[in-house]
């Protein structure tokens, strides 16, 4: 099968090729940190030999689970916040039919989330719909004391408890969490949830291929062992070495660093196709949380084209130039829709008819890269065969693994986040006074 691609030739008015070959001793000394265990944050590296070394037992164990909690719910609500959603968020959207939830016999059940904010309107909407439906619940904390998710498992929980009674509640409940501590390792322990573990060397934002993102990502019915091997075979091509002249991560990886020093602050990803909308919510917070500390690191934004070429495409073109763009571009899609012709030919678009939708999009897609290396704005393109579990596995470990290479090189710790802990001391103040 092929592999993901990246193009850089739209950076050639920005970056010269001796430029990214300079970098090779600091790269090498990068990916050593990663394969060594000697940088920062080395405690939490269990994401990068994952895809190699998954338990062929745990992955049955999740299909199981996966299948028992399929057959008896209309609904599954995905209980957590940051890392212990987005993920799986990112992968089921982006194989979804967005129209599943009118298609009743879609045959899978619909995956909705819980605890990813504290909008009361929105939980109660959520435990209103529950009352109609059969569901069951998939509560995802290390801690159990994270307050977005224990507020709605808490709710959640009461109400499974009171619709289904004690013991078939406990069946349609699956709790990952902490192997040992915590207050829903507790929980779990005392009512006796099925369990799985998240590993301790493996952060949140870093754990889509664990348990965290495997069971919410087979529970919609689709194939965690291909993500795996798609992972497993980025894993293999690029992790032993990173030599520039063929490791497309390293290449990444140096490039955004170069960009970085040359001004180029925010980085915009971006896709022609809506389903990878939350694909690029879980690459914001992967690299914003991992880079963004010490007064260090590139902002991570993202948009979708074309919508948002009539919103700020303006600024992109001619805004601040502290902006570099990574397309991330689908080659094949799964179905074609033909553009009709019409008699009257009112709205002039009869020179597009015998078209199909993605050769317009495509144009649009190449035009707009066109136009913004033209308004200085350098572009990377990192080029998908298909839009598929294999492919996107391919893709969660080539944005893991750069993303903590870009780290490195900027000398931060990629793999901790004390600064979300500010807010959190001032909101706990603020309830308790």
């Amino acid at each position: 099968m092929e592999n993901i691609k990246l193009n850089i030739t739209y950076l050639n008015n920005f970056i010269e090729n001796n430029e990214i070959s300079k970098l090779q001793d600091k790269i090498n000394k990068a990916n050593n940190h990663i394969n060594k265990k000697t940088g920062k944050g080395n405690d939490f590296l269990g994401w990068a030999d994952l895809p190699k070394n998954i338990d062929e037992e745990l992955l049955q164990d999740i299909k199981t689970t996966a299948k028992n909690l399929i057959e008896k719910s209309e609904i599954i609500v995905v209980i957590g916040i940051g890392g212990s959603y987005l993920g799986a968020k990112a992968i089921i959207d982006a194989l979804s039919n967005p129209f599943n939830s009118l298609n009743p016999q879609k045959g899978n059940p619909y995956i909705v989330y819980a605890g990813n904010s504290l909008s009361e309107d929105y939980h109660n909407d959520l435990l209103k719909t529950l009352d109609k439906y059969d569901y069951s619940v998939i509560v995802i904390s290390k801690s159990g004391t994270t307050t977005e998710p224990a507020i709605a498992f808490r709710l959640i929980k009461q109400h499974i408890y009171k619709k289904y009674g004690q013991k078939e509640a406990i069946s349609r409940i699956v709790a990952i969490t902490d192997k040992e501590r915590g207050a829903l390792k507790t929980i779990a322990n005392n009512d006796n949830f099925k369990t799985f573990i998240i590993p301790d060397d493996v952060g949140g934002r870093y754990s889509v291929l664990t348990p965290v993102g495997l069971i919410p990502i087979a529970c919609a019915g689709f194939n965690i062992d291909e993500l795996i091997n798609g992972a497993k075979k980025c894993s293999l091509d690029y992790s032993d070495n990173a030599d520039l002249k063929s490791n497309i991560i390293a290449q990444y990886a140096v490039i955004r660093n170069l960009l970085y020093n040359k001004g180029k602050k925010i980085e915009i990803l971006a896709s022609f196709n809506p389903k990878l909308t939350f694909f690029i919510e879980w690459w914001k917070q992967l690299y914003g949380e991992s880079e963004g500390k010490e007064n260090k690191g590139i902002f991570p934004a993202g948009l979708i084209f074309t919508t948002d070429l009539h919103s700020l495409g303006q600024y992109m073109q001619e805004g601040e130039r502290t902006i570099f763009e990574t397309i991330i571009s689908i080659r094949n899609i799964k179905q074609s829709i033909i553009i009709p012709s019409d008699t009257d030919n009112i709205d002039g678009l009869n020179y597009l008819s015998g078209k199909n939708i993605d050769f317009v999009n495509k144009k649009a897609e190449l035009g707009t890269i066109m136009a913004h290396v033209e308004g200085n704005v350098p572009n990377i393109k990192i080029e998908l065969p298909n839009l598929n579990e294999y492919y996107l596995g391919q893709l969660i470990y080539f944005f893991e693994r750069a993303c903590a290479l870009s780290g490195y090189l900027i000398n931060v710790n990629p793999f901790d986040q004390p600064g979300v802990e500010a807010y959190k001391k001032n909101m706990f103040k603020l309830l308790k006074e």
